[in-house]
């Protein structure tokens, strides 16, 4: 799992990533999502073979992802990219099918466009499985469960989830973080303000300023920050884990996720070579050893 890299945003940085591909007797091109593309000519049942595999596992697999988003994704200081999701596609793409992967950071609150306009294969980026999203794009299998949670400054005055009626709360754009404020919105009748950012950073700046009073985010990655600080804390309370009869964390759940690789509609046969490959990884262990190295105790 040496394999950490990613690509910067542009057509041509992109272009100039990937590896080109050969598939047969003729020369090749490469399409956007790292796709090998054989022209006409010289055709045998060899290449014609080779050309089908590539068309369900392109040689390499372009990712989206909302990049730093730790510990899911994130650059080290050396500039390495390491994190959950990025192990996960090493044993994906490099272990279990034999082929390389880049990750291409992309705002969130545009990233299926953004993979439906081919802009890369498919996307790991801690996305939640919802019925909003899976009517424009197909979902692998869940790959792990979250929860939407709330972090708030220690030395503030909210310890309840009633204490944020009438605050200002941050939350990164696009995200299910988000979709949880705007129930939680609806719930306090319209007394909430809402922050919106492009990145969940942003927010996490924003209470450490003072600007709002909370953020709402994924709990894993609220804990990645509050374990990283003195002055914040989880903001405590039964939610929809303890309601749902599950173990629930010590903290406030607002929702209960599962996260899955998002797919193009149109990308049946890869989606299932990628299901069986996830199957695999849990079933030898992989995944087990990744999720102690990211999320241990």
């Amino acid at each position: 799992m040496e394999r950490r890299t990613y690509l910067k945003t542009g057509a041509g940085v992109l272009a100039g990533g990937l590896v080109a591909g050969c598939t047969g007797g003729g020369s090749s091109g490469q399409s956007g999502d790292g796709e090998s593309t054989t022209e006409s000519g010289g055709s045998t049942e060899s290449t014609t073979q080779a050309e089908t595999t590539e068309s369900v596992v392109p040689e390499t697999v372009v990712i989206g992802s909302d990049i730093p988003y730790r510990p899911f994704e994130y650059e080290t200081t050396s500039g390495e990219l390491t994190g959950f999701d990025v192990d996960i596609a090493a044993a994906i793409f490099e272990d279990q099918l034999g082929v390389d992967y880049e990750f291409k950071p992309t705002s969130f609150d545009s990233i299926i466009p953004s993979l439906n306009n081919n802009n890369f294969r498919i996307i790991m980026s801690a996305m939640t499985i919802n019925e909003t999203r899976d009517e424009k794009v197909d979902f692998s299998d869940p790959y792990f469960t979250a929860y939407q949670t709330v972090i708030v400054r220690d030395d503030g005055e909210i310890t309840s989830k009633a204490d944020l009626e009438g605050r200002p709360v941050g939350v990164q754009k696009g995200t299910t973080g988000a979709g949880a404020a705007e129930e939680l919105q609806e719930e306090f009748d319209g007394n909430l303000e809402l922050n919106r950012y492009d990145q969940i950073s942003g927010a996490f700046q924003a209470l450490i300023n003072g600007q709002v009073d909370a953020v709402i985010n994924d709990n894993t990655v609220n804990a990645e920050f509050a374990n990283q600080r003195d002055d914040v804390v989880f903001l405590e309370g039964e939610g929809a884990a303890a309601e749902s009869d599950q173990e629930a964390p010590p903290y406030l759940t607002l929702t209960i996720e599962n996260y899955g690789i998002a797919f193009r509609e149109d990308d049946d046969a890869f989606l299932e070579r990628v299901n069986e490959a996830l199957a695999a990884i849990k079933e030898n262990g992989t995944y087990d050893e990744i999720y102690s190295e990211y999320f241990a105790g």
